[in-house]
């Protein structure tokens, strides 16, 4: 129950390359923060496709799998954040299923948010399902396509689905890639000498040597062969929907997200928070490592110092305390440490991405007022976050939102600071320079796409 939000997933791919189970699992250590519960790989030799998956870290695929065994010249990878109840092998990913069209298997970030009605629909016709993933309720809609091909047969088969999607699917020969129409989740294409390689985040990009080519494009279908590489728009929105959260919070800050750097705007929205709410301080610090950067950019603005007055352990595992056992607090203190020497007899700016249910904030304020802060001031580089997500996101109930029942004042007595200040929602779309193309549902309520009939989310595999 403490405030950590997490990011469905990550996905890569590479097609006609060397070494690619290898490379495969190099790109999903660099995006390994965007799910940390399973990983998996998916490798053609151009007549089989071969999976191999296991629950954990990308460390732990490599331990648990000879990745020396598998030669290919294609293949997907995945990283994944379950949420509460899908922690399962049968649900992490890449899954692969054979059909008419014969094997297939796909790698997906996103939420179909239609995803439990067009299941209800296929069990009641006879589909047999052995996850609760909705990435598997879109290969059964594959299957049963009327097509002439399998790039066709997708194509047809993703136009059914709302909500979320960045798509990865390889056949014995052939790669497609799909991203939804209003580009929610981020998603990359790069060369690599003779291969084409897509990502999730340009920063797998750059542990691969991979060259950076562009965005694909909302609402792009691409399939990718040993003749070259094919693109088409499959369907065409309205508007643009970039969620903005990749930059406050998900995204590496050394990463390219649609089309911008992430730490240019992570730092824009720092110097924003500092013109919105100025405070009276003698340093400036962070709750690392998320909001280092918009700390950064606050301390350049105000013209405050800023020091390093929280350490955070980076090799505390998620299991590492039996869940049974009452330890918020000491969970929060196995994460974070405060530099006594940094801290004493000064009034303290802590500069944070987001307040999520405040458990970690209110912890960490008494734990900076022991270490001797003589005053604590709270900005966040974001809106009050109020509402809930249903385009890949794991956010809590909105009746745990501290934002959906409190007042900032109520928030600040909450956690027991002399005052809290928020980014704007009009300043946090300003540091975009084209705000009207993002998504910021979590902030103003404002949903692009259908979020479901009972407004719950569906689960990403």
């Amino acid at each position: 129950m403490l405030d950590e939000l997490h990011e469905e997933c990550g996905v890569i791919g590479i097609y006609n390359g060397d070494a690619v189970v290898r490379n495969i699992t190099m790109g999903l250590y660099a995006l390994q923060h965007r799910g940390q519960e399973s990983a998996g790989f998916a490798i053609s030799d151009g007549d089989k496709i071969r999976v191999r998956k296991s629950m954990g870290l990308v460390s732990t695929l490599l331990r648990e799998h000879n990745i020396d065994e598998f030669d290919g010249f294609a293949g997907i990878g995945h990283v994944r954040y379950s949420t509460t109840g899908a922690s399962t092998l049968a649900n992490a990913q890449p899954i692969l299923v054979s059909c008419k069209w014969g094997q297939i298997a796909v790698a997906h970030n996103g939420n179909i948010t239609n995803a439990n009605e067009l299941r209800a629909e296929m069990e009641a016709d006879g589909h047999i399902f052995q996850t609760t993933s909705d990435s598997e309720i879109l290969l059964h809609e594959i299957a049963r396509t009327q097509a002439d091909d399998l790039g066709e047969a997708i194509k047809k088969a993703i136009t059914k689905f709302t909500g979320s999607f960045c798509l990865v699917f390889i056949s014995k020969d052939s790669m497609y890639v799909a991203r939804d129409g209003f580009g929610f989740r981020p998603l990359s294409i790069a060369r690599m000498g003779k291969a084409w390689c897509v990502a999730s985040e340009t920063c797998a990009f750059d542990l691969l040597g991979a060259n950076y080519v562009r965005d694909i494009q909302p609402g792009e279908f691409l399939t990718i062969t040993k003749n070259g590489l094919h693109s088409e728009r499959f369907t065409q929105k309205d508007r643009l929907a970039h969620c903005i959260f990749e930059y406050i919070y998900f995204s590496r800050p050394d990463s390219k997200i649609f089309e911008q750097s992430c730490d240019k705007i992570r730092r824009k929205m720092g110097k924003q928070l500092a013109k919105e709410c100025p405070v009276d301080a003698d340093i400036v610090i962070s709750v690392p490592d998320s909001a280092t950067t918009a700390a950064l950019g606050y301390a350049q603005a105000s013209g405050i110092r800023f020091e390093i007055g929280l350490l955070r352990n980076h090799y505390v595992g998620r299991t590492f305390i039996d869940p049974t056992q009452n330890v918020r607090e000491q969970k929060v203190k196995l994460k974070f440490n405060p530099i006594v020497g940094v801290l004493k007899n000064k009034r303290v700016c802590v500069v944070e991405d987001s307040i999520v249910r405040g458990t970690t904030l209110k912890i960490l304020s008494k734990m900076l007022r022991d270490a001797g802060a003589l005053e604590v001031h709270i900005r966040i580089a974001s809106p009050p976050v109020a509402h809930p997500c249903f385009f890949g996101m794991d956010f809590p109930s909105q009746g745990e939102l501290a934002a959906s029942s409190m007042t900032p004042n109520e928030i600040a007595q909450m956690l027991g600071v002399e005052s809290l200040g928020y980014l704007s929602v009009e300043g946090m779309k300003e540091c975009t320079g084209e705000g009207e193309n993002y998504c910021a549902a979590c902030f103003d309520n404002d949903y692009p796409d259908y979020i479901g009939t009972d407004a719950q989310k569906t689960r990403c595999g």
